[in-house]
């Protein structure tokens, strides 16, 4: 069974975060929602989700992918997260899946992983990352780095991440499920 470890701060973007999950455990992944803070976390537009577990108890778990959601205040909130840059840190070492969706590959640059790899973002934060090779795609797949945009893309992004971990056959029945424009 391939292992998903989606980190949750406050002001995370609900559409981003809820979307990953669902579109994950269609498709038969166990994804973990871990919290950085206890009880149930509030998201940008004020919805409250009550995380799997801790982060802290998660530590020392292998995953097959980490999934970072955006949201500003939940970026600069994972940002600060030193737990966080840590796992993202073995993650990478590891050469596991590495995804992020709208501002969190700021999350990536921060932890020193994205090197020379192709990302995107949303356009807000496009400026922060210079440097970086950046593309306007809509979904950027640069090695293990899998980045997207905006919670609008989230449906791709998230399919994307099927794909990847499961192939191409599992990605298509769980889209007949959902009938997303891809």
């Amino acid at each position: 069974m391939k292992t998903v470890l989606v980190p949750l701060a406050p002001g995370f973007e609900e559409i981003e975060t809820i979307t990953v999950v669902d579109i994950l455990r269609r498709a038969g992944a166990r994804v973990t929602l871990a919290g950085t803070e206890e009880g149930p976390l509030k998201g940008s537009r004020g919805i409250h989700v009550l995380p799997d577990d801790q982060l802290d108890n998660i530590q020392e778990k292998d995953f097959d992918m980490i999934v970072l959601p955006g949201g500003q205040l939940g970026t600069d909130n994972l940002r600060a997260d030193a737990r966080v840059a840590q796992l993202l840190k073995k993650m990478d070492g590891l050469n596991k899946h590495i995804a992020a969706i709208c501002a969190a590959p700021l999350v990536l640059r921060d932890a020193g992983i994205l090197g020379s790899r192709y990302v995107t973002s949303h356009p807000s934060v496009q400026n922060d990352l210079q440097g970086i090779d950046y593309s306007d795609d809509r979904v950027v797949v640069g090695g293990h780095i899998i980045t997207s945009q905006s919670p609008g893309t989230a449906m791709e992004f998230s399919l994307k991440l099927v794909e990847i971990l499961f192939g191409w056959e599992l990605m298509d029945v769980v889209n007949q499920g959902v009938l997303a424009k891809i």
